[in-house]
This record gives C-alpha cells, sequence and structure tokens, in this order.
C-alpha cells in the first residue's frame, strides 16, 4: 500500500431549495443548477454521497480548471488544484442573481491511498467497503472515497480534518511527489495545465468517458466539444514515450523537420513522457525525435472508468 499527502484545495458549494421550479432551472436547488450549467459531467444526476470528476471550459472548449465534486447530503465539496479563492471569486462573478454560496475549506488536508492492499487496509481500518465513486463521511468532517480516476487504478481520497488518522498510515508507504508523478505518467493519467491546456480539446485527452456527459444539456463549451466529438476520431491523441535521448516538456516532435506532435510532460526520472501526436503520424514502438532528443511511442493514452 502507498499513499501520498496532496496540495489540493476544497471548497463547499451550498444554497437552498428554490420554493418554485423558475424558467431555466435545471434542478430545483440554485447550487446544482450553477454546477450543472458550468462542468462538464452530469452535476444533477449525483445522489448524495456519490462523485464525478468535471472540467471547467472556456468558450472554445479549451480547459481552465478541474474539479472531482463530491456531493454531500445537500451541498458539494469542489476538490481542485486551483487557488481555492479564485475559483471563488469567478464563481461568484458567473453566479450572477442565483443565490449560492461558497466556503473555502482552507483546513481541510488530503491523503489519496492507493496500491495494493489499500482496499484491506480502508476496511480493516475504516469498518467500511466503497464502490468506485462513492464518498462516506466517517465523522463530522473527514470523508472517505475510492476513486478510480486521480490513477487510474483502485484508489482512495481521505480529505478533512485528518490529522488525527495520519498515524495510521504506515511510514514506509508514503510517496513523494516525484514519485506520484512518475506513477501518474506511467498510468497515461492526463493533468490540468498538462495535457488538459490550453489549444487542446480535452476529447484529445481521452477523458470523454469519466469527464464529460454528452447526454446532460448545455454548459460552458458544449457546443465546442460537441462539434469535436460529432467529426469523429480527433486529429491528435495523447500518446505515452519512453525517452530515449534528453527530451523536456514543451519540445515539439518532428517529422521531416515539421512538427507533428507536443510533450507534455515528462517524469521526473527522465525516463518517460506524455504528449499529443498526429493520428496520421503514429506509429506504435516507433522512434520519432524532437527538438532536443528522441522518443519512442509506447501506447495510446484513451479511456478511464466511467462512473
Amino acid at each position: 500500500m502507498k499513499w501520498i499527502k496532496l496540495k489540493r484545495n476544497k471548497i463547499r458549494v451550498y444554497g437552498k431549495p428554490a420554493k418554485i421550479l423558475m424558467k431555466g432551472l435545471t434542478a430545483p436547488e440554485e447550487h446544482t443548477h450553477f454546477l450543472h450549467g458550468l462542468l462538464t459531467n452530469d452535476i444533477k444526476s449525483l445522489k448524495p454521497y456519490t462523485f464525478n470528476y468535471n472540467l471547467w471550459l472556456k468558450q472554445n472548449g479549451n480547459p481552465i480548471a478541474d474539479f472531482f465534486v463530491y456531493k454531500i447530503k445537500d451541498y458539494y465539496i469542489l476538490d481542485t488544484e486551483e487557488d481555492a479563492d479564485f475559483v471563488i471569486n469567478e464563481f461568484t462573478r458567473l453566479k450572477l442573481s442565483l443565490k449560492v454560496y461558497f466556503d473555502n475549506l482552507n483546513l481541510y488536508e488530503h491523503v489519496f491511498i492507493y496500491g495494493e492492499g489499500a482496499e484491506a487496509f480502508v476496511k480493516e481500518k475504516f469498518g467500511i467497503e466503497l464502490k468506485d465513486y462513492e464518498v462516506k463521511e466517517i465523522k463530522e468532517d473527514v470523508f472517505i472515497a475510492k476513486n478510480p480516476v486521480r490513477l487510474k487504478e483502485t484508489g482512495f481520497d481521505l480529505f478533512g480534518n485528518i490529522e488525527e488518522f495520519f498515524k495510521e498510515l504506515p511510514e514506509e508507504g508514503q510517496v513523494s511527489e516525484d514519485e506520484f508523478e512518475e506513477e501518474r505518467i506511467k498510468n497515461c493519467v492526463p493533468r490540468i495545465h498538462k495535457e488538459l491546456r490550453e489549444g487542446f480539446s480535452p476529447l484529445e485527452a481521452g477523458v470523454l468517458s469519466y469527464a464529460i456527459s454528452l447526454n446532460k444539456g448545455c454548459y460552458v463549451g458544449q457546443e465546442a466539444i460537441a462539434r469535436v466529438y460529432f467529426r469523429g476520431r480527433t486529429p491528435r491523441t495523447l500518446v505515452k514515450f519512453e525517452i530515449l535521448e534528453g527530451v523536456k516538456e514543451g519540445n515539439k516532435i518532428l517529422e521531416d523537420g515539421k512538427a507533428i506532435g507536443l510533450i507534455t510532460s515528462v517524469s521526473p526520472s527522465g525516463n518517460t513522457a506524455l504528449g499529443y501526436m498526429l493520428r496520421a503520424k503514429l506509429e506504435l514502438e516507433k522512434e520519432y525525435r524532437t527538438e532536443e532528443g528522441r522518443v519512442k511511442v509506447l501506447e495510446v493514452c484513451e479511456g478511464g472508468k466511467a462512473q
């Protein structure tokens, strides 16, 4: 079993049920309506103590931020890398006259538990078994969720006022940020501001199955996503590479002097990388030159476990 203390920020989103479902509202609660119309996944269909993964997009479909959205009773907790005050300020501006409120849960801490033995550890220490995308409040302001998306393997988010639980975690199982980044790249997990970035559609990152609902109705960026989706396969796709010779993030992948791809993440060890390539130029096991080195294609990064 492995674990890491993540640098994540938490925001509580809440409101009051509308007495009358006003024209244009997609849900009885204004905070549900607000999140449902802003984020890419189906917020309205979340049942209490479940969660999903979402992107916040610009109108052109490019990502601004990502969130795990946990529904707790009649409110939501947003989990994000972004600065909480930035998100709250932007959401406050966007909610207009809706009665939606935000709290910065800046005292919350977050541990991710994963790897062989993680499920048995959670069952032994907390006496619970969870389904994928399920979250439980094990005591006031302490939550645990089974998250198959964060590392694309079985893992558990333990977050809230969790200081007393650190002593339950085996010291030998703690991993560093560099070790966790190695695993992210090995598992082909796209990260916000690296793979999920300006100039690339989220569909090129292979997150459709777990980050985007095609049936929920309108949200910011929905038309751009739909245009890409209904064209069929994206012209570019996310790829994992073996690094054969010095490569840096931001290096272009070249063929006959022309750019056919871009390196977006390089592992701390310098052994593997993620990046985008034109499908028409992509061949598994083939070597390609970059601006500063050479890479070999290992696999195409597509898919993830849907809710």
